[in-house]
């Protein structure tokens, strides 16, 4: 509760900060309630994007990963109807931009980041992201050749600052529940 109350009198402040600084300027800006087409991220992606080029051997999946997040609903999932399209959006042109996106997605899965089931769209159809931050913890308990220290703890230090729990308690993997048996 305390949290929340904080984080409430934070915005407050910015809002008179802002009017202040920028009379006038709510009209121009992103309201994610009134607008649609756009996408929630974590307030950590900027370092997990970082963590991510860091581990694809020079080979930067960051862009990628990033036009994925933003295909989804909200649902962690994705389905490429468009791989062409989808290679545009990461910033892959010319003629061998949907083979340098594919290639960029073997990394993602290689990495854990995705996991690649086929479909109408070829060997490359639909996308489940798994949660960054606990492939990023993953990787740091193996130490992962690649993983930069430092940035790894930036984005302990940052998930700190924002509560960002699924960085900082442990991972609970659920057992799965077999199906229910059905009707005769």
């Amino acid at each position: 509760m305390s949290t929340q109350r904080n984080g409430n009198a934070i915005v407050k402040k910015q809002l008179v900060q802002r009017e202040l600084l920028r009379p006038g300027a709510e009209p121009w800006l992103w309201h994610r309630k009134a607008n649609k087409g756009f996408a929630t991220i974590p307030k950590t992606m900027p370092l997990v994007l970082q963590i991510m080029d860091d581990l694809s051997n020079g080979k930067p999946v960051s862009s990628t990963y990033l036009g994925l997040w933003c295909s989804t609903w909200d649902n962690s999932m994705v389905n490429i109807a468009k791989p062409p399209e989808m290679a545009h959006a990461a910033g892959f042109t010319g003629q061998r931009a949907a083979y340098t996106w594919g290639g960029r997605m073997q990394i993602l899965r290689q990495l854990a980041f995705i996991d690649i089931k086929p479909g109408t769209a070829g060997p490359i159809s639909h996308i489940l992201i798994w949660n960054p931050h606990w492939v990023i913890r993953w990787h740091h308990a193996h130490k992962t050749p690649g993983l930069v220290e430092a940035n790894f703890n930036a984005l302990l230090e940052r998930a700190l600052e924002i509560g960002a729990n699924d960085m900082l308690e442990d991972i609970v993997i659920p057992t799965p529940t077999p199906p229910a048996p059905a009707a005769a």
